[in-house]
Parts: C-alpha cells; structure tokens; sequence
C-alpha cells in the first residue's frame, strides 16, 4: 500500500507540474517512473497488469470510433508498408556501421524502431477529438497495420505460432447482433461499464492471447465489432475515467524499465534526432497518395514518435540473447524521450501547420484525394459546423423555421448517417486551414460553431474573419474561461453550455407553471 502510495504521488506532483509548465501530463508520468527507478523502485507483475489493461481499453475505445472501410485504403496499406521499409533500410544502415551487433540483432532494432506508438498517437488524437477526421483516420489505419506487422514479427520470432483455434475468433463478426443485444440489456448504469471491461478485455483481449494473436489487436477489433452500435459513444464515455488512471500505469511502466546512465541519454537522444526524418518521410510518402500537404503534415506529426512495441520486441531480443539488457534501458530511454517530444508538438500541430503552410503546399499534388476535395455549400446561407447533439438540434430548428441550411463534420460516418436521416450534412474539418481557404462563402449569413474543442472554433473563427467574412458568427462554450477568448477572436456571441441550460430550464419552468395555473383558475 505504502509503494502504491508513493507511486501515486510522484505520478500525480509531475503531472501536475508538466500540465503547469504547458506540457501534457503524461510527459510527467514518464519523469515520474524514471525517478522512481533512479530511488531503487522496479516494476511489479500488478503495474504491467494494469498497464496493459490501460492499453486494452485504449484500443478498444479506439475501435469504437473506427469504421473498417477506411482502413482499406491504399494511402493506409502502401504507405505504411513502404514508410516501414525505408525506415528498417536507413536504422540498419546506420546500426550497422556504428554498433558492434549481429545482423539479425540489428534488423529487430531497427524493425522496432519503425514501428509509431498507437498509445500516444492515439491519445492525442482523441485528446483533440480527431480521430474520424481524415488525417486521424489515416493515421490509425496505418497503426493498425504496423500493429499487425508486429504481431506477425514477434510469432515468427518467438517460435510460437498461432493456434489453430485463432480462426475460431473471426465468429466475434457472426457475434455482433448477440454482442450488440447485451449492451442494449445492459441499462444505463455499472453495468455498461462493467459489460465494455468484459468486451475490451476478456472477449478482446484474454482470448486472442489465449490462442497465440495481439490481446491489442483483439481490443480493437472488439472495438471495431461495437462501433456501429447506436450507445458506442455512451460506451466510450463511460470507459473513459478508468481508461486515463490505468494508462498512468502504463506510462510509469516504461520509466520503471531501468535507470539510465548519462551515456544512454546521450545516445537516446541522437536516435531521437531520426523522428524529424520519421516525421518527413510520412509526410512525402502520404502526398504520394494525393492527400493534401495539411492532412499528410498532421497524419505524419501524429506518427513521430517510436513505439511501446519496440520495447516489447526488445524485451524478446534479450529473452533470446539477441541483444544485452544495456539496449533494453536504452530503447526505454528513447521510447520515453519520443514521447516527451511527440506530445507538445502535436498539441501545436494546427498552429505548426499554418506557419509553414505556403512553404509545405509547394509539394502537394495538383491531384486531389477524393476525401479532400474542397467543400461545396450551394446556395445555403446559415451554416452550423459540428454536427453532435447541439449541432443536430440547432440545425432542425433552423431548417424547421425554413432557413437554407447546411451542416458540416469531420466523421464522415456522422455525415453520412445524417444525410440518410434527411438532413444536408457535408464531411468538412472545421481546423483544416485548407478547407477555409478553398471555401467560397457568397451568400453565407451566418456560422454556427458547436464543435466540442475550443482551438477548432478559434481556428474556424480567425480563419473567417480572416477571409474577410462580415457576417454573423455564434458559438458554443464548455467552460466560462472559454467564452472571453471566442469574443476576442471575433464571434459575435457565446453560448455557454452551462449557463444556458440553468436559464432555459428556469424560464421552461415558469411557462409551465404559469399555464398550468390558468388552466386550474379556468
């Protein structure tokens, strides 16, 4: 209990530090494991259980917001196969030349060191909530294929090949209807939380493993299986509190795997320097699939990090007396300095993007990527951007008062389900600066902003102000800090969630009584 306690208390004091210093707290989760291994503290079998847990539940709340199709996708197959390729070549080149190993240690370095972290890619992603957005979506098919590269490596490696009841698993698909049911039987209470553990982690995790595939890849596709359910978000949301306290685990996990030394820094830090080439190679590989330089930029920013998995093959390495304990400290090392890197760059990726805008658009290709073909709104003049639960209402009200209307989402799912419910819905990302500059607004009156984030609606308000649109922009406000910073980047009025929800109710209540005490005076 006491070990536990001590734990928590460096997680959460470097946590909260980063997140006062403007980093993520994850990047003090991190310090946090390092310090305790430096005061004699190792990792124990109950951490890398919850660890692990953590990651399941990640993936399975990833799966839940993933369509299948759009992993079918060449710009996903290719390109994450040939990003792959040229990396292995360039670290084994490198490694070769520069270290003592053997060529098979130094083709499993150099594999691992190829592979993006799903973990914080996708925790950033969902952390700004672009994970159907087309970049975010790119990104994760190309996780998701690396994932399974990984998984194919260390069963031919390890010498243990999947059971032949790993097909078995493919009756999880036959299952869905079955496994759609109980959540629907669940309620609304414990046990949707309970019922996504049991999914995420026995049905998605303990049986892959159980017959020799990826308990990670089993989380996702579990995911995957329930995303198309109507309550999925309600399942992601009641999944989320304890998904974010076991992924501290995690994060304590990788500082825990050793102590390092001032010359693995030194050498950590030098294979870190290789993220600006991982990040670039990504970006001209993906413009090779005709994405626009925005959506290549922000797909491959997202990737610029190594992976938890290269840990894991390396922990296989010195199981096989492949590599020495020294590399598994050392690729820790880097792992961790990958992430302390990758988190703050990526929570400044639109605003990275638009400095160097005109400069990364000279390579883009004059052929455009059907998702990101510019977005046309006809002859609509109220236009409502974010298409959630406030978003849906304010447009069937304005549509019902007879207003030209349109909605605009980055899911193109949502999009979608909405145009077969009858409304005029277009995938657009609100942050896309491209999308903004391509976007002809004759004839708009007025813009509704109801997405969730706070920086896509600052962005889509300069962006506005900045083309020059006088017309009238309104939007929408978690929080009352929020609402200041709006007002200053130029929207003419703030609704605050919280705020507006107490007067309604008021003046409803007021209505009601006071019609109910005429009728009863009739």
């Amino acid at each position: 209990m006491i070990t536990a306690a001590i734990w928590l208390s460096f997680a959460f004091g470097l946590g909260l530090l980063m997140r006062l210093l403007g980093l993520p707290p994850l990047v003090g989760y991190l310090a946090a494991g390092f310090l305790l291994s430096a005061n004699g503290y190792e990792t124990n079998p109950l951490i890398e259980q919850l660890a692990h847990a953590g990651v399941l539940l990640l993936l399975f709340s990833v799966g839940l917001k993933l369509r299948l199709k759009s992993l079918l996708r060449i710009e996903v197959l290719a390109g994450s196969l040939l990003h792959m390729a040229i990396t292995v070549v360039m670290f084994s080149l490198l490694f070769h030349q520069f270290t003592g190993l053997a060529l098979g240690s130094v083709l499993m370095v150099s594999l691992a060191l190829s592979f993006s972290s799903t973990v914080v890619a996708a925790k950033v992603l969902e952390s700004k909530r672009e994970l159907r957005a087309f970049h975010g979506r790119v990104a994760i098919g190309i996780l998701i294929v690396q994932d399974l590269v990984a998984v194919a490596m260390l069963s031919a490696t390890s010498g243990v090949a999947p059971s032949p009841w790993s097909f078995a698993l493919l009756g999880f698909f036959l299952l869905r209807p079955l496994l759609h049911k109980l959540l629907d039987l669940s309620g609304h209470g414990e046990l949707v939380l309970l019922y996504g553990l049991l999914v995420a982690l026995v049905a998605g995790g303990s049986s892959f493993e159980y017959v020799g595939l990826s308990s990670e890849l089993g989380a996702l596709l579990l995911g995957v299986i329930m995303a198309d359910h109507p309550r999925s978000k309600e399942l992601a949301d009641a999944l989320w509190g304890l998904k974010e306290l076991l992924l501290v685990g995690f994060f304590l996990q990788i500082g825990l795997y050793g102590q390092p030394t001032l010359v693995t820094l030194a050498h950590a830090a030098v294979i870190n320097i290789a993220l600006v080439f991982k990040a670039w190679l990504f970006f001209f590989v993906l413009l090779l699939f005709r994405l626009r330089a925005r959506s290549a930029f922000l797909a491959g920013l997202s990737l610029a990090s190594f992976s938890e998995f290269g840990l894991i093959v390396a922990n296989l390495g010195v199981n096989q007396g492949l590599l020495s304990q020294e590399w598994m400290v050392l690729l820790a090392v880097t792992v961790a300095i990958s992430f302390a890197l990758s988190a703050p760059f990526n929570r400044h990726s639109h605003e990275i993007y638009e400095r160097f805008e005109d400069f990364l658009h000279r390579f883009e290709s004059h052929r455009r990527h059907p998702d990101d073909e510019p977005v046309k709104l006809g002859n609509s003049h109220l236009v409502v951007m974010g298409m959630g639960r406030v978003g849906t209402g304010v447009y069937d009200e304005l549509k019902s008062q007879g207003h030209l209307t349109v909605g605009l989402d980055s899911d193109p799912g949502k999009a979608e389900l909405h145009r077969k419910a009858g409304r005029r819905v277009l995938y657009a990302d609100a942050e896309d600066p491209g999308f903004w500059s391509h976007l002809d607004l004759h004839g708009v009156e007025m813009v509704i902003l109801t997405m969730p984030e706070l920086e896509a609606k600052l962005i889509a308000i300069r962006q506005l102000r900045k083309l020059g649109f006088t017309g009238f922009i309104s939007a929408t406000a978690l929080f009352t800090e929020h609402v200041q910073p709006l007002t200053d980047a130029g929207a003419n009025v703030v609704y605050n969630y919280y705020d507006g929800v107490g007067i309604g109710l008021a003046k409803l209540s007021l209505e009601q009584h006071a019609g109910k005490t005429a009728n009863q005076q009739a």
